[in-house]
């Protein structure tokens, strides 16, 4: 978790970034952030782009947008999308379907899984609420 976060304050703004980040992290950077050590010189590895998805979404469920403080107040327009994750199906588990809105300028305000065979349309409200 405090290599997702360094990576958001250093700007990464997805899943993706946060991984690169991690994955570019100098040594000392990767040990000071606890990062697991593998073999006998005790080289520091970066968590996988999969198990940082992974912990942030058990750890905070509106994804990178709720750690980065995304806020949508004085923006015009809100869009709402809905779209499956690539890679996320493991085994016999289905593949994840996210609702996201976006703010006009392109940043993620908040994300939610839906669950399958659902109508996007009908999880519109737990996504998003004009009021919040």
């Amino acid at each position: 978790m405090l290599i997702a976060a360094s990576a958001v304050l250093a700007g990464a703004r997805s899943y993706a970034a946060i991984g690169q980040w991690a994955a570019s992290a100098p040594q000392h950077t990767l040990a000071r952030l606890g990062a697991r050590t593998v073999g006998a010189l005790g080289v520091r590895v970066a968590p996988s782009k999969a198990t940082i998805r992974r912990v942030l979404t058990l750890a905070c469920p509106g994804g990178p947008a709720e750690l980065t403080g995304a806020d949508p107040s004085g923006t015009d327009t809100v869009a709402v999308d809905g779209r499956s994750a690539r890679g996320s199906r493991i085994g016999e588990m289905p593949t994840a379907h996210l609702l996201a809105a976006m703010t006009s300028d392109g940043q993620t305000v908040t994300q939610l899984r839906v669950p399958d065979k659902t109508n996007e349309i009908t999880c519109f409200a737990r996504c998003w609420s004009p009021t919040t």
